[in-house]
């Protein structure tokens, strides 16, 4: 089992020099957002005892393409572009994957106050970061952005009524799509240690961060990007590698009662064809992804592209939080790696250290005035 890394790798950083824009290519994409296409005539579908495709499966998310389209990169690469931005990537992971040196000299005592795990005392070194290592391709393109409309591949703007409800709750619980940071020096001030609710869903060990627990299902660009599907013609089950979750999809069935709120949300699914439809309502206050109210919708969509790949897509709706809904995918390829188990849970003792850690911190800067 890949251990459970402290320190959430900085987000992936894409540069491309002298990319043009693609804005037809972008274009698009924001005309197929409505429904993917169907699959090719002639392909052959492994199909389960009801006739419907064959979804189960393991599956690896990992990926370069980010879920929002960084400034200056078109909405496609051409191949040449996307080889270019792989290599970089992959340089970069060969440079730090290279062995720590066995005398270099200990941090200062609290970090020295630089990028890194705790302000740089040590971690985990980028051997056991996956963070992937190619571009996500549908329909022949190599896409910049999961997010496919609007066409620019950015999520839309928030309303002003959500900006105000998240300014409110800045000081509130974490959302589901927190991660943990690559980028923390060390002690994160006054009142972030005083209640373990403060602290990420996914150090929390309650949701894998960066919303890999869905839905949406995001790429979480760390480790531990594999996801399972096991269907039955009365359910599906999705189960994310990162902090184990699993997610059951009622087939046919109807909503829950508002009241009952879960923080997966309320999943139901039907079949479309041959592509499973999955509308989920009834989040929990406790989740908010990307700060959204208790009317969040979200539709998934999960069909074949062939035998070793799924295209999932999903859709997200909150007239409370965007200007918009807005639209993403990507592909979902098999994999023959095994799930291990990921034994985290609430009651861990890193959690509890954390906020051991923060007191002690306290206690000593209280003498250091004291001192003084």
């Amino acid at each position: 089992m890949r251990d459970r890394v402290v320190a959430m790798v900085g987000a992936l950083t894409l540069a491309a020099a002298g990319v043009s824009g693609v804005s037809a290519q972008a274009a698009g994409q924001a005309r197929a957002a409505a429904k993917p296409p169907a699959p090719a005539a002639g392909t052959s579908l492994r199909r389960t005892a009801d006739g419907h495709p064959d979804l189960t499966g393991v599956y690896d998310l990992a990926t370069l393409t980010p879920v929002e389209r960084p400034n200056g990169l078109p909405a496609v690469l051409s191949d040449e572009e996307a080889v270019k931005l792989e290599k970089q990537a992959a340089q970069r992971r060969e440079t730090a994957a290279l062995p720590s040196k066995g005398d270099r000299s200990a941090p200062p005592v609290g970090g020295d106050g630089s990028v890194g795990a705790a302000g740089n005392v040590g971690g985990y070194n980028n051997f056991w970061i996956d963070a992937g290592s190619s571009y996500v391709q549908i329909d022949g393109q190599k896409r910049t952005s999961l997010v496919i409309d609007p066409a620019d591949g950015r999520v839309p703007a928030t309303t002003p009524a959500a900006r105000q409800r998240m300014l409110a709750n800045r000081n509130a619980r974490p959302t589901s799509d927190a991660a943990e940071s690559g980028n923390d020096p060390g002690f994160e001030g006054s009142g972030a240690y005083d209640d373990p609710e403060r602290r990420p869903l996914g150090e929390r060990c309650l949701l894998g961060f960066g919303s890999t627990s869905g839905p949406p299902v995001l790429p979480n660009y760390f480790y531990n990007n594999l996801h399972q599907i096991v269907q039955t013609p009365d359910s599906v089950m999705i189960l994310t590698e990162m902090v184990h979750d699993a997610r059951v999809v009622r087939m046919n069935a109807q909503h829950l009662p508002k009241t009952i709120r879960k923080w997966l949300g309320d999943s139901v699914g039907r079949w479309d064809g041959d592509t499973l439809v999955v509308d989920t309502t009834n989040f929990t206050e406790k989740t908010r992804f990307r700060g959204s109210s208790a009317d969040l919708h979200i539709v998934e969509r999960f069909s074949r592209i062939d035998a070793n790949t799924l295209r999932y897509r999903f859709t997200v709706d909150d007239p409370n939080t965007w200007t918009q809904p807005w639209t993403g995918e990507y592909t979902w390829p098999a994999t023959e790696d095994h799930v291990y188990e990921y034994a985290c849970h609430e009651a861990n003792y890193a959690l509890e250290n954390i906020l051991r850690g923060a007191r002690l911190k306290e206690a000593e800067d209280a003498g250091m005035k004291t001192k003084k």
